[in-house]
């Protein structure tokens, strides 16, 4: 295929978000499934399920069984919990991108997302009242080339026992100038509030298939089916990724963002040579060795530590001795329980913020010192963009790190890549 034909695909700017540290961190509990181990609101824990008639079991015939890893809240009352809805969490995504689906098309804006093998969107298999509830909606009776498929489900369940579900089928997309025929799409049937509250109309995963959630088999991801079907050329399996900031207006690049399939843009090369190193994707995820990080002039090592690229998430999540060097780093800065996070001053002026920087196979790409401010936290307060990853083994490294550089996923070479993207001018204000 000829490169000429593929174009960046423009990440769109959510208007309607607006950033809350508290949420965004329990988003990523409830994707990740972690147990925090810093004091706050938030934790996993278990859920007693009856089903059946309700009341003894031995008597009434009914069943109990104690679902683990439920994301719940302490309440008030001492010993006391409940469970985490919608509002509790950061279910909006930032940045949305125009996918075309069918014949005719059908735009709908999704999240692309390297955490999630799943591409699954709003459609018209759901309820009345979802449907006109402000998203666009995917109607697979108006796509010429749309065919079922027969016995295949999917179901994403996560930790606040929030799910999305439906039924399978297969169509042509249409992104970055190209054309993906048989791509699987997982149409949604239900939906829990936590999905519907949002401006999205669903996920395209760029993860790994072997995470992928449709059963009794699990399907081809968009790029895993672009390599297959020689939609993009043999020497560039791969796509690449660069996330501007709504900080950025007044930058050369005006704070762009997009997406490339298939090529490397050279103006966001800007002469440089990317960096790359080997990823390990056993996981589903983008994995690569991270044994280093430097807070100032101060070197960390982190023997063993691997981290994923997650463009699904706002945040940096990183262990938690590498988190107190950060803000031991930072004038004011302290960990608020209430809040589950670290906060600095909001009036921290830009010589007072550490460079932060973590190793990606050997070589260690910074975050811009304007992304260590994630959110207003109140009381002159910003909630930082780098928070504690709890018992999780590895680093996620979200829209904070990856501001700072123009990243590179060679699915075909399965390797990560990376160039510096320094913004002229750094703003560390946070919107109130």
């Amino acid at each position: 295929m000829a490169t000429s034909n593929l174009t960046r695909v423009h990440r769109k700017v959510n208007q309607s978000y607006k950033a809350n540290g508290t949420k965004s961190y329990v988003y990523l509990l409830n994707k990740y499934k972690f147990s925090p181990t810093k004091p706050g609101p938030y934790f996993l824990g278990a859920k007693v399920q009856q089903s059946g008639k309700y009341g003894i079991v031995s008597l009434f015939g009914g069943k109990t069984h104690v679902q683990q890893g439920v994301l719940r809240k302490r309440s008030g009352i001492e010993a006391q919990s409940e469970e985490v809805t919608a509002e509790d969490q950061q279910n909006d995504s930032l940045y949305l991108c125009p996918v075309t689906i069918g014949s005719p098309g059908q735009v709908l804006n999704l999240n692309l997302d390297t955490g999630s093998a799943d591409t699954w969107v709003f459609s018209t298999l759901l309820s009345k009242s979802t449907i006109t509830a402000g998203h666009n909606v995917f109607d697979p009776k108006k796509s010429k080339f749309f065919k079922g498929t027969s016995g295949s489900f999917w179901r994403i369940l996560y930790g606040d026992g929030s799910s999305a579900s439906g039924s399978v089928g297969t169509d042509k997309i249409t992104i970055g100038g190209l054309t993906v025929e048989n791509q699987s799409i997982e149409l949604a049937k239900t939906l829990s509030p936590q999905f519907i509250s949002g401006v999205g109309d669903g996920l395209l995963g760029l993860g790994f298939g072997s995470i992928n959630t449709v059963t009794p088999m699990p399907v081809a991801t968009p790029v895993e089916n672009m390599i297959a079907q020689s939609d993009i050329p043999k020497t560039s399996e791969l796509f690449t990724a660069y996330l501007g900031s709504y900080k950025d207006e007044n930058d050369v690049d005006h704070g762009v963002s997009f997406y490339t399939f298939g090529y490397i843009d050279e103006v966001a090369l800007g002469g440089q040579t990317p960096w790359y190193c080997p990823i390990d994707n056993s996981n589903g995820f983008w994995q690569f060795k991270s044994i280093t990080a430097s807070v100032g002039s101060k070197k960390i090592t982190r023997a063993g530590n691997t981290a994923i690229v997650d463009t699904g998430t706002t945040l940096a999540l990183v262990d938690d001795a590498l988190c107190a060097a950060i803000y031991d780093a930072i004038p004011g800065a302290r960990y608020n329980s209430d809040q589950q996070g670290y906060l600095f001053p909001s009036n921290t002026a830009l010589d007072k913020l550490p460079l932060v920087s973590f190793d990606v196979g050997g070589k260690e790409f910074a975050v811009q010192k304007e992304d260590l401010a994630f959110a207003s936290a109140g009381n002159n307060m910003t909630y930082g963009g780098i928070q504690s990853r709890g018992d999780l083994p590895f680093d996620i490294l979200g829209d904070t790190w990856l501001r700072g550089i123009y990243a590179i996923f060679d699915q075909g070479n399965k390797r990560f890549g990376a160039v510096v993207w320094v913004d002229l001018i750094q703003d560390p204000s946070v919107p109130v």
